[in-house]
């Protein structure tokens, strides 16, 4: 074990806050659910991978580089990757129009998640490579009698009512269960809940050969597929947006558990809250939709672009499980406390650690509040010219994803040695008691959007440092 650290998470499982014991410490595993790759990546898709990304960061702290596997699915089979090849490119085929459509969009998500400063999980497959993996799992349900094949319509359906604690992660009880997600309630079902393993494909869509006719997979048997082949039948955490607790994640539960004879699929389930855009609901209809995309190459959101360490920064500003309000306001104020941070952490030489107070706030339940709370503590002292405190903030936003090498927007913009000439001269202008030329440099630093700081060093002098104010 790389470090001592203990951490607590909040466990959707079982409502309560945990410390996390993994089943094998140098064997730590975490599945979460990625794209479904129809369209380019929303902000809200955002989320979850710059949130768990953190969590692998802090797992990979924790229990050392090597022994933490990752793994973020790519879904490139679905009704809506079918629906949208044969919008986009009606006169090609249809395989050769889905492959198009997922290759682009899965390229754009993986450029966009490497721009939001997220490392490459240590696995991410994709669904139609694991086809074989889904039919073993559903024969072994059908053999098990949690599934049935309802040929009238080419369906195999899992029977909810097979599993009597069906329901435990969402808290939903069977009776008041909707069938949910991609089918709908039809005579063929035993129970309304019951859903799509595997269907039937007409000569038109994407099929592969299979026990049950030519078909493809329903959409939750995929990640169970996935997970057991890269993390086994039972892993340590699962995580994903509140939005797929019910059905998606209670599916895999149901699917994994009866598949495998377990008590469980995942020890820890984590989920991040909701996004609203400008205090509204996200959607197309309103105008507020937008992709990262979007935010990152174009002036849609705000009037201008915004870096990824921006973008990243606003998202981990709000608690993960919360919801979170996304407007121009977070980002500015984002992009403020960043480059603050991150001015006098370009003058580091490489040499520091994560201070343990970060670690220690970002270990309950990715605390990360708390966290910039101790980095703004250290931002201070750093700030003073106090080296070790410049390198323990610069090693911080390092571990966080961030940069600490001046990549700053507005170094294009403002004269940087123009501004530290005036700072010098501010300061032998209050050292000669010529107030009145300070406050005249000031007022005319903070009319450019430059604001002064003033503090003391160790030795007792004057340390002026300077921030650019939006």
């Amino acid at each position: 074990m790389a470090s001592d650290l203990k951490i607590r998470l909040h466990n959707t499982l079982t409502r309560t806050k945990e410390d996390f014991v993994p089943l094998d410490p140098a064997n730590v595993r975490m599945y979460v659910c990625g794209p479904t790759v129809y369209d380019f990546a929303h902000i809200g898709n955002a989320r979850p991978a710059i949130v768990f990304d953190v969590m692998f960061r802090l797992l990979r702290h924790v229990y050392g580089d090597r022994h933490v596997t990752y793994v973020r699915n790519i879904t490139d089979v679905d009704d809506k990757i079918n629906a949208r090849a044969a919008r986009d490119f009606p006169d090609l085929p249809l395989n050769e129009a889905i492959r198009r459509v997922t290759e682009t969009t899965a390229a754009q998500y993986q450029k966009d998640t490497t721009a939001l400063g997220c490392l490459p999980p240590s696995e991410q497959p994709r669904a139609t490579d694991n086809i074989a993996g889904m039919q073993t799992i559903i024969g072994k349900l059908i053999a098990g009698r949690h599934a049935y094949e309802a040929a009238e319509v080419g369906e195999v359906l899992f029977d909810v009512g097979s599993m009597p604690d069906y329901g435990s992660l969402s808290g939903r009880e069977l009776e008041n269960n909707l069938a949910g997600a991609r089918v709908e309630v039809d005579a063929h079902k035993r129970n309304a809940a019951d859903f799509v393993l595997w269907k039937r494909s007409s000569e038109h869509e994407p099929g592969w050969e299979s026990p049950w006719g030519r078909g493809r997979p329903g959409w939750h048997i995929e990640c169970s597929a996935m997970s057991e082949r890269y993390l086994g039948e039972v892993f340590d955490i699962h995580a994903g947006g509140l939005d797929l607790i019910f059905p998606h994640h209670e599916n895999e539960i149901a699917q994994s558990r009866c598949a495998h004879g377990t008590d469980t699929m995942a020890r820890y389930w984590m989920h991040n809250g909701f996004l609203q855009v400008e205090g509204q609901k996200m959607s197309k209809s309103l105008g507020n939709f937008v992709t990262i995309h979007e935010l990152l190459e174009t002036e849609k959101f705000g009037g201008r672009t915004w870096p990824g360490e921006v973008l990243r920064l606003a998202m981990l500003m709000t608690h993960y499980r919360e919801p979170i309000d996304f407007t121009v306001v977070r980002l500015n104020e984002a992009e403020d406390k960043l480059r603050g941070w991150q001015r006098v952490a370009s003058k580091a030489k490489g040499t520091g650690v994560v201070d343990p107070s970060v670690l220690e706030a970002l270990s309950d339940d990715l605390g990360f509040h708390r966290a910039s709370v101790a980095m703004d503590v250290i931002a201070r002292k750093a700030n003073r010219g106090i080296d070790t405190a410049i390198e323990c903030l610069a090693a911080t936003l390092q571990f966080f994803g961030f940069p600490t090498d001046s990549l700053i927007a507005d170094a294009d913009v403002f004269d940087t040695s123009r501004i530290e000439d005036a700072v010098r001269a501010r300061l032998a202008a209050l050292n000669s008691k010529d107030f009145a030329k300070a406050d005249e440099i000031r007022a005319a630093l903070l009319a450019e959007g430059i604001q002064l700081m003033d503090s003391k060093n160790d030795a007792g002098e004057r340390v002026t440092t300077w921030e650019i104010k939006r």
